[in-house]
């Protein structure tokens, strides 16, 4: 699914769904319990992974963290460090990337 399309499906574009105040919502196979967001701007690799994973070792598993990364190095780092971490690369549309914590 483009993530264009997951976010007009969503309305996210219209509603503030932070930690804590979103509603559950099932979608697909896969549900997203709360979602988080996170503008890093232009962070490099170095400072991006490392401050995305403390953003995401202090979420909830199965929690969403909607990520703006504009490093043009986001396009390999993101998913390769979602695959290394075993977290859930959920939609990817450079500079956006959705990333499910992982359960344990």
């Amino acid at each position: 699914m483009e993530l264009a399309s997951f976010i007009a499906d969503l309305d996210l574009q219209n509603r503030d769904l932070s930690i804590g105040s979103a509603p559950d919502i099932l979608r697909g196979d896969w549900e997203i319990r709360q979602i988080d967001r996170w503008d890093a701007g232009d962070l490099g690799c170095g400072d991006l992974v490392l401050e995305l994973r403390l953003r995401m070792d202090a979420m909830q598993p199965g929690q969403v963290l909607t990520l703006t990364a504009r490093d043009p190095g986001a396009r390999a780092d993101i998913p390769a460090w979602c695959r290394m971490t075993g977290h859930t690369l959920i939609a990817e549309q450079h500079p956006v990337y959705q990333i499910r914590r992982k359960e344990s």
